[in-house]
């Protein structure tokens, strides 16, 4: 039944986003749901923990079905906060971390706090959803990134699904008719190459504003998650933690031979 389920709901953009709103309505329709979100914007976060600062929660809504939080840490704290102490005696059925202002395709994964909080969901046993939308503007239209992220959660609620499970799921811009579907996809191949702009503040102090272009390595290549987004798609890749390349290191088993006692690439 729909009460029986626990949802929890955190971002990066902080709780007072409208892409967090956006979000708790999305999971309202599945289950009670817990908001913990960063008091103050934390995109770039990635997998970034607080240590050496005191943390501060406060309780910012409560309503029938829906408690909403605001923690000063990162969105990785959020969840440990949320599973750790908040939820430490329940059982969460689902993280949904979002819905993001702007996309997490390629490697912007790694930079971002969204699926670095849906990452650390998935440590603690629960499928895990990264939601974005690639529209960074103020007043994005949320409702093709809602109407999708509902499909995609309602798919991992009708059977059972092998843990441990995260998913990064970005939305073109668009409205929900005119979107093409959705597309099982990998990451794209790229990279940022940044500029920094030198300015002078009124003291004289130098100080550098951080801008920069994504470089598509394989733009031609038709089962990447750019590719579903330029083409209208709902991207959906699943990821995983272990950054082992085993290419490489069966490559390398060649150079070390005395290293090893068998090939442990043949072993993935």
């Amino acid at each position: 039944m729909k009460n029986e389920r626990l949802i929890l709901v955190t971002n990066d953009d902080g709780y007072a986003s409208k892409g967090f709103a956006a979000a708790i309505e999305v999971a309202r329709r599945f289950g009670r749901v817990v908001g913990v979100a960063p008091e103050t914007p934390q995109s770039g976060m990635s997998q970034a923990i607080t240590m050496y600062n005191p943390l501060y929660l406060r309780k910012v809504r409560e309503e029938e079905g829906v408690e909403v939080y605001s923690f000063s840490g990162t969105p990785v704290d959020c969840v440990k906060m949320a599973f750790d102490y908040l939820l430490r005696e329940e059982r969460v059925d689902l993280l949904i971390s979002g819905i993001n202002h702007g996309s997490n395709s390629a490697v912007n994964i790694l930079y971002s706090g969204t699926m670095g909080a849906a990452i650390e969901g998935s440590f603690y046993g629960c499928p895990a959803v990264g939601l974005s939308l690639d529209d960074h503007g103020a007043d994005a239209d949320f409702d093709a990134a809602q109407l999708f992220g509902t499909r995609i959660i309602e798919t991992l609620f009708s059977g059972p699904v092998e843990l441990p499970l995260c998913l990064n799921v970005n939305v073109p811009v668009g409205r929900p008719e005119e979107l093409r579907g959705i597309r099982l996809c990998r990451q794209n191949r790229g990279f940022w190459r940044e500029e920094f702009y030198r300015h002078e503040d009124p003291r004289g102090r130098e100080y550098f504003w951080l801008t920069g272009a994504f470089v598509n390595e394989e733009p031609d290549a038709d089962d990447t998650d750019e590719w579903a987004l330029r083409n209208g798609y709902v991207a959906v890749v699943p990821v995983q933690t272990d950054l082992t390349d085993y290419g490489q290191l069966r490559n390398l088993c060649r150079f070390f031979p005395s290293a090893i006692d068998s090939d442990p690439a043949s072993r993935k």
